[in-house]
This record gives C-alpha cells, structure tokens and sequence, in this order.
C-alpha cells in the first residue's frame, strides 16, 4: 500500500548476493536554524554539520565513523555544497575524490539524494543504499547502526522496499518531522517494520501531543533501499527534479561533470519523497 492509499506493484525479488551497502552522508545544507549556536561555538558561519556541537568532533566526522560501520571507504560518499569547501575540505582530506561529491550549490534534499544515487546507479543499480543526514549526534553508533543493518536486511529480501526510520517520541517536539505508522509489514518477521499513512511537517503543541500520545515517531530522515528503487520513487514523485539531471548523467564520472552540474537547472527540493511505497523502522 502507498502512502496515498494506493495498492502497491508487485513486490520484486532481486539476487541478495549482488547487493552490496553502500553509506552516502548528506553534508550540504546551511543549517540556519542553530547558526546563532554555532557561531558561538566555531567562531564563524560554518554550518552546523561542521562544528562541534557535542564533544571534540564535529558532526560531520560523527557521521563518517558512523556510515564506516556499514560500509567501506570505496563505497562511501558525502554530498557537500562547493560555497562550503574551506570547511569540509580538511575534514575530508583522507577521502578518495570520487567519494566528495560536490554540489555547486545547494538546492535542497532531493537533488543532493538524486546526485549521489546517480553515481551509484551508473555502476551498482541494484546495490542498497543508507542516507545519513549529516547532522545528528548518536550516543551510541552501535546501536544505531545496528537498525540500519536491518533495514538493509529487509530491502535486500524485498526489492521495491524503502525504509525510513523512525524515533520513538519522548516529547511535544515541534521543530522535528513526524511519521504516523501503520500496520506491520506482511512476509517480515521483524515486527517494528511498518507500513507509512502520513508524513507530517513541524506541527503546533497541540498536534506534536496528539502525535506522541498516538505513538507516532520523530523522522530520522534516515533512509535506507536499493538505488535503482529510490530512483524510481524520487521519479514518480518529483519529476522536476529527476528530469533536470538528464543532461548531467552522461557526463558522471568524466571531466565534463562538474561543468554540466554548474549548467543544469535544478528545481530547488527540499524533500520529495513523501509519496510512493516507504515503510519505516521503529527505533526505540
């Protein structure tokens, strides 16, 4: 079932052994909201994904060491936006090339995921991939990482599975983005994954109280399927978006990439993946 009510197509099965996880780290946006934080922090406008907000490190090298427990070096990518290469520069210095994936500006969500799933696409379609924002701190990467595994566990069983996961609520938090779940997904023997009625943006008091006495769960904007079905959903849902890269694929991976991703027009997007088949992942 689709998130508009819709019957889902037929479920696809792919040979699990060719699925190999790849981690991409979505490191492009501004963070305006905590600039007043980070500026007291860093001393300067640098977004928060590359500050020390919480201990030594900052988010952004959080992240990489959390993605490394999922998947190695050579199939680990990091999205950044080109105005912000004085900061993620040194903390990328002991990255291969091909894994800085460079936005010559930021346009939002959608276009970052589409970018890099493109890159992989070009060789690995049917490889799962992990997005991890950026800019969330962890207490413990172990556990963490341990709900992503299973998500790659589930896709890896049923082809056309796209997996969010999902934050049990301990609060009225407004500023987060909700998800209302569903019924258990049928054929898993994993109990927490559920289906997806509704995705819900910044909610006043009364509505975010409602949310959690109902038992919905904050979005952790962590997404996890194979490449070539997000490139379907991302497709169906937001057209615009896929269709502005198509002057920009024949060049991935060769010397006229970044002149053609400096001339493509692309819609700005915050998140468009609000529509097709997604199912999410309780974490508690």
């Amino acid at each position: 079932m689709t998130t508009d009510g819709r019957h889902a197509p037929a479920r696809r099965r792919l040979p699990s052994f060719r699925a190999r996880p790849w981690a991409v780290i979505l490191a492009g946006g501004e963070g305006f909201r905590l600039r007043p934080l980070t500026r007291s922090i860093s001393g300067d406008d640098r977004p928060k994904q590359f500050c020390a907000v919480v201990g030594s490190e900052t988010l952004l090298s959080d992240t990489r060491r959390r993605a490394a427990l999922i998947a190695p070096a050579n199939r680990t990518l990091v999205v950044v936006t080109k105005r912000h290469e004085c900061f993620y520069r040194p903390l990328l210095a002991d990255m291969r090339e091909p894994g800085v994936v460079v936005q010559p500006e930021n346009r939002g969500t959608a276009p970052a995921v589409l970018y890099a799933l493109f890159r992989i696409a070009k060789s690995a379609p049917h490889d799962l991939v992990a997005f991890l924002p950026s800019d969330h701190f962890v207490s413990n990467d172990q556990a963490f990482m341990a709900h992503v595994n299973r998500a790659f566990e589930g896709c890896r069983r049923q082809a056309d599975l796209v997996t969010l996961l999902g934050i049990t609520a301990d609060c009225a938090e407004l500023g987060y983005g909700w998800i209302e779940p569903g019924r258990p997904v049928a054929g898993f023997h994993f109990a927490d994954f559920r289906r997806v009625r509704q995705f819900w943006e910044k909610p006043t008091m009364a509505q975010a109280e409602e949310f959690r006495t109902q038992g919905w769960f904050w979005n952790s904007f962590v997404m996890v399927s194979r490449a070539s079905t997000i490139l379907e959903l991302i497709k169906q849902a937001v057209p615009s978006v896929y269709e502005a890269f198509a002057a920009v694929r024949p060049t991935l991976g060769t010397l006229g990439e970044t002149e053609a991703m400096c001339l493509a027009t692309l819609p700005y997007c915050p998140y468009g993946m609000s529509t097709g088949t997604i199912w999410v992942i309780r974490i508690a």
